[in-house]
Parts: structure tokens; C-alpha cells; sequence
């Protein structure tokens, strides 16, 4: 069974900088392209970035580019997102995801930017 767990998420002020995690397990997880998406409140999944398999090739929407940076340890088959310089517009539920829809996705990890 397919299983993604992302944690790290949280209340951080303007500004500020979070490290989101995403556990997987159930696949062989070196094998996938991998993508973080989020969903914004009463909005639909955006997708916000995607990393190759092994991990040396990544890239990112226009709204995050530069300011999040997305890796993976596929000897401990785990995806990160690095989040820095954060809005208020990049509150949401973060989700790692095996594809850009957002179609198989973990539970996903709340971040909210606010002062």
C-alpha cells in the first residue's frame, strides 16, 4: 500500500521559513518523480513544485520560485520543501504527491503565514 506522510507544517509569521517533510513507503520510491501541491482555503490543488528520481533535476511555480527549494533522500525515502520568505498567500494544506494532479497524495501537513 501506498503511504505518504508529510509533517512540519505550522503557524509561522511573515517572513519566516519552514522545512515540510514527506515519509514514503509502500513503493520504491527512487523510482518516482515526485511533487509537493497545496490547497489554499475554498480553493482547488495548486501544484508547487517536482523533483526527478534521483533527484537532480527539480523545478517550481512562478509563485514560489526562488523562494522554496524541493530535494529528496531516496536512501531514507523522503521528500522535503524547504519554504522561505513566506506569505500570507502560501497558507494552505501541503501535500506530497507521486504525481503534479495531486491524484495520490499523503494527508497533508497545514501551514499558515500570519501575524
Amino acid at each position: 500500500e501506498v503511504q505518504l506522510v508529510e509533517s512540519g507544517g505550522g503557524l509561522v509569521q511573515p517572513g519566516g521559513s519552514l522545512r515540510l517533510s514527506c515519509a514514503a513507503s509502500g513503493f520504491t520510491f527512487s523510482n518516482y518523480a515526485m511533487s509537493w501541491v497545496r490547497q489554499a482555503p475554498g480553493k482547488g490543488l495548486e501544484w508547487v513544485s517536482g523533483i526527478n528520481s534521483s533527484g537532480r533535476s527539480s523545478n517550481y511555480a512562478d509563485s514560489v520560485k526562488g523562494r522554496f527549494s524541493m530535494s529528496r533522500d531516496n536512501a531514507k525515502n523522503t521528500l522535503y520543501l524547504q519554504m522561505n520568505s513566506l506569505k500570507p498567500e502560501d497558507t494552505g494544506m501541503y501535500y506530497c504527491a507521486r504525481d503534479p494532479q495531486g491524484t495520490m497524495r499523503g494527508q497533508g501537513t497545514q501551514v499558515t503565514v500570519s501575524s
